[in-house]
C-alpha cells in the first residue's frame, strides 16, 4: 500500500521539476498561460498530477493561479524582487558570518574550490550560475540552520524568474565574480562582521542589476 500512495506524489513532483526547470530557461516566459491540456498530452499524464504539479509552484511563486483562468508564470515586479533580494541578503550575509566563525578548515578549502570553479566559468554564462547557486547553498549547509536554508531555496527560485534580465548587464558577471573574491578572502581571514557586509554588499549590487 505505501508504494502505491507514494507512486503519485512522485508523479507529480516530477512534473513540477520539469515544468520549473521550462520556467527557469524561459520557456514557459513569465505572464503567459500554461495550457493544461497541451502539457498533460506532451507528458502522457492525466490533468490530476499535472494540477498537483501546478500547486506546487504556486506556493513556490512561479506559478500564479488565476480564477476560471488557469495558471499563469508569475511575473516578477520590482518591489517583489526589492524584497526576495533584500530578505535574501539579511539570510545569507548572516549564513555567511556563522560560517566564518565556526567552520572547520576543511569547509572553507571546500568553498575555496568551489570559488575556483567560479572564476573557471568564466565567460560561460549557464555553468557560471550553476556553480553560483552550489557556492551560496553550501555557505547555508554549512551554517547548519535547516530552516534558513528552506526559507532562502524557495527566495533563489523567485530570484531565478528574473536572471535572464539580470544577467543581460553588462559586466555584471565580472562584477559578482569580483564580490565572490571579497566574500571569499574575509570568510578565510574568519573576519564575520566583513564577511556580512560583504555579502550583503553583493546581494545590493545584484539588485541593482535586476531592476
Amino acid at each position: 500500500m505505501s508504494a502505491l500512495s507514494l507512486a503519485p506524489r512522485a508523479l507529480y513532483e516530477e512534473v513540477a521539476e520539469l515544468l520549473r526547470q521550462r520556467i527557469f530557461s524561459r520557456e514557459l516566459e513569465p505572464g503567459s498561460w500554461i495550457d493544461e491540456l497541451k502539457l498533460a498530452e506532451e507528458y502522457g499524464i492525466s490533468r490530476t498530477p499535472l494540477r498537483e504539479a501546478l500547486k506546487v509552484l504556486a506556493a513556490e511563486g512561479l506559478v500564479t493561479m488565476k480564477v476560471r483562468r488557469g495558471a499563469y508564470v508569475t511575473e516578477v515586479s520590482e518591489k517583489d524582487l526589492a524584497d526576495v533580494y533584500h530578505l535574501l541578503a539579511l539570510l545569507e550575509s548572516d549564513a555567511a558570518g556563522v560560517v566564518a566563525e565556526r567552520a572547520t578548515d576543511s569547509d572553507l578549502a571546500e568553498l575555496k574550490a568551489l570559488h575556483a570553479e567560479l572564476e573557471a566559468a568564466l565567460g560561460q554564462r549557464d555553468r557560471f550560475f550553476a556553480i553560483n547557486e552550489r557556492f551560496h547553498m553550501r555557505l547555508l549547509e554549512l551554517a547548519d540552520n535547516r530552516w534558513r536554508e528552506q526559507m532562502v531555496a524557495d527566495l533563489r527560485k523567485v530570484m531565478k524568474l528574473n536572471r535572464h534580465n539580470s544577467l543581460l548587464k553588462s559586466g555584471r558577471i565580472d562584477e559578482s565574480l569580483a564580490e565572490h573574491r571579497a566574500v571569499m578572502a574575509a570568510l578565510l581571514a574568519r573576519d564575520a562582521a566583513l564577511t556580512r557586509q560583504r555579502m550583503q554588499a553583493h546581494f545590493q549590487n545584484g539588485l541593482e542589476a535586476a531592476i
